[in-house]
């Protein structure tokens, strides 16, 4: 049996950012959920989910490729909300980032590159650049009576650099996932 990875393509934050969006779990401790680990904060640009050895070298291509082609730019996170929106109970808690036609385009050029090398189905909802800060336990939050659920809708004023983006495994280690990065590949920097 051929040994399958796990795996997703993004944009990894800076640890200063990370640190200072860890600090907002001890504003809602009430919440019922699992907090994301500090290490694992990122934003997921493409999850193509269980590939062999073989399809994760080609993935590695297709990103080193995509990554040659554009210049470094920025993502602006400005809020913390409840997700997916409109979800109710909510799944998790998240930082929302702004849209950006440079983002689009990357997101989309991956997108074809990937297609041509891994079998796997894209996302078909519109893309919205978000971090997960928390998994929320569905069935405790149902417990809370609605007027004393945590209100979140906390604006921020974030800004990531995007420099590089990277090609990343999830593995289930000990009972909690641990994210590695397989491969990072800068983009151009003018």
């Amino acid at each position: 049996m051929k040994k399958r990875h796990r795996i997703f393509i993004a944009i990894n934050l800076p640890n200063n950012i990370k640190k200072q969006l860890n600090l907002y779990k001890d504003k809602w401790q009430d919440i019922p959920a699992k907090w994301t680990n500090l290490d694992n904060m990122h934003i997921t640009l493409e999850f193509l989910g269980d590939i062999t050895s073989e399809e994760l070298v080609e993935v590695c291509m297709a990103v080193k490729e995509v990554a040659s082609k554009y210049k470094s730019f920025s993502i602006n996170l400005n809020k913390i909300i409840y997700g997916p929106p409109q979800k109710m109970p909510p799944k998790i808690v998240w930082v929302k980032g702004e849209k950006s036609d440079e983002l689009a385009e990357l997101k989309h050029d991956l997108q074809e590159y990937l297609l041509e090398k891994v079998s796997y189905r894209p996302e078909s909802r519109e893309f919205t650049p978000h971090i997960t800060l928390a998994r929320i336990n569905e069935w405790q939050f149902k417990s809370i009576e609605p007027e004393e659920r945590p209100e979140i809708n906390e604006y921020i004023d974030f800004i990531i650099p995007v420099e590089s983006i990277e090609v990343m495994e999830s593995e289930l280690k000990r009972g909690r996932l641990v994210y590695t990065i397989l491969e990072s590949h800068n983009l151009l920097n003018y």
